[in-house]
């Protein structure tokens, strides 16, 4: 009697040799072909980035180990350089001016936007004239026109003395002075409110007329909402002005170089940190320590953006705190 044979069951495929699925091999390409378009339109940037900031910076590190004339070879001597800055008088006198000149300005350019930008706010005509009137100075008042001209208005000649001589007052070089220098230089930075203030208008703006009615029913004054309502309110854009008002204080160079002659002033009265820096990197061509200089004042920075961070969280408040 004849038996029908069955077909033998044939093994599953192993699971490598399986084709792919067609749409999930689809995905995988477009995923793939966005990825390198993405990675090329950062290419430029990337490239940028390490050429010219992250590339640079490494070396510099390298150069504040060494002795470095900008016409030999680096020589390494280790923490040569650091142990010099400890004991250069005048490194630490440019580090008394920049300490003075921050600790003015910047509380003198925080105070004057924030008053100007509640002047602003009270809805009067012109609003836009205005605001950009305030705000120009901010754009060149760190360039050496600027600079050259303010040398103008306090030397001995210059407008601030004609404006005394009217009042029977006779003036002085004001940037001849030891005791006035560094105090014009203040003033400059203080001129330069325009950013700080056009960033309190517009946070001054977001603040519901709701909030002032109410302290107003409450019998809360002018003073008393400006530190109950106002202030509250503005304390991250108070935050995030005195971060960049700070930095750039520390970093101030410019007015310094222009209005000083490019030597310190009267007395060292204007030698700030960056120009000590600049004389000693391409003055005396001393660019190992000029390094050394630099990485000094990258790590201060540092380490008070950190502590402003850190210190943030204590008195800043923003609108979604419960």
């Amino acid at each position: 009697m004849a038996t029908l044979s069955t077909p033998a069951a044939t093994a599953p495929e192993p699971a490598s040799h399986r084709p792919a699925a067609p749409g999930r091999s689809r995905s995988l390409n477009r995923r793939t072909r966005e990825a390198i378009a993405g990675y090329g339109f950062l290419a430029p940037w990337i490239a940028g980035m390490v050429l010219l900031t992250l590339g640079p910076m490494a070396y510099s590190l390298y150069l504040s180990f060494t002795d470095y004339d900008l016409m030999s070879s680096p020589n390494w001597i280790g923490l040569g350089n650091y142990e010099r800055m400890a004991a250069d008088p005048r490194l630490a006198s440019s580090v008394l001016v920049t300490l003075k000149y921050v600790a003015v300005s910047v509380p003198g350019v925080l105070a004057f936007s924030l008053g100007v930008a509640m002047i602003l706010n009270k809805g009067m005509r012109f609003l836009p004239f205005y605001r950009a009137a305030f705000y120009l100075p901010s754009l060149i008042g760190t360039s050496v026109a600027i600079a050259v001209l303010w040398r103008q208005v306090f030397g001995g000649d210059g407008i601030v003395n004609a404006a005394l001589g009217t009042l029977g007052i006779s003036g002085q070089s004001w940037i001849g002075d030891p005791d006035s220098a560094l105090w014009t230089l203040v003033v400059l930075n203080v001129w330069t409110f325009g950013s700080t203030m056009v960033i309190f208008l517009a946070g001054l703006r977001q603040i519901p007329t709701d909030l002032y009615e109410a302290a107003s029913v409450d019998g809360a004054g002018p003073i008393r909402r400006f530190l109950s309502v106002t202030v509250p309110l503005l304390t991250p854009l108070i935050f995030f002005n005195l971060l960049l008002t700070t930095v750039n204080a520390f970093q101030a160079f410019t007015p310094a170089y222009v209005v000083s002659g490019g030597t310190g002033g009267p007395l060292d009265s204007t030698l700030f940190y960056t120009l000590y820096l600049y004389l000693r990197g391409f003055a005396n061509l001393e660019m190992g320590y000029a390094s050394a200089m630099a990485w000094a004042l990258v790590v201060v920075l540092a380490v008070f953006t950190a502590a402003l961070f850190a210190s943030s969280r204590y008195w800043v408040h923003y609108g979604d705190e419960r």
